[in-house]
């Protein structure tokens, strides 16, 4: 099997996700050991963030960061797992509000491919860029 990082590169699905993970320098960190639930964007995702978003946070490393932090919660959570939380915090800090009343929803994401296991973790594919507030 393979760990988080490496199952986003070999998708490509994720090549904007990969992208920003690699810029904001937290390659290392998702290919520790963990364990990581981690909300995965897909490129689809990254392309309905208004012009030009991506392009100031490649500008903006830090704020980069705490948006991708935001994706990542700690321990190896499956669907049934958050189904049962209801809420979850980040890695960021901030809480993820978790909905799966009807069908699986982070936040204002819709989960389009949930329980991905990586050595490391889980990965859930998300429809949508989640933002803290």
């Amino acid at each position: 099997m393979a760990d988080i990082v490496d199952i986003a590169v070999s998708n490509n699905a994720f090549k904007s996700l990969v992208a920003a993970v690699q810029a904001a320098g937290l390659v290392e960190t998702l290919k520790s050991p963990g364990p990581f639930t981690v909300f995965a964007p897909t490129d689809e995702a990254f392309a309905k963030l208004p012009p030009g978003t991506i392009t100031t946070l490649l500008q903006n490393i830090p704020q980069l960061a705490r948006i991708l932090t935001y994706h990542v919660v700690p321990g190896k959570l499956t669907k049934a797992d958050l189904a049962k939380l209801g809420t979850v915090t980040s890695v960021e800090g901030s809480p993820i509000k978790i909905n799966c009343d009807d069908g699986f929803e982070v936040k204002n994401a819709t989960v389009l491919a949930a329980d991905i296991d990586a050595d490391n973790g889980v990965i859930h594919v998300i429809d949508t860029v989640i933002l803290m507030g």
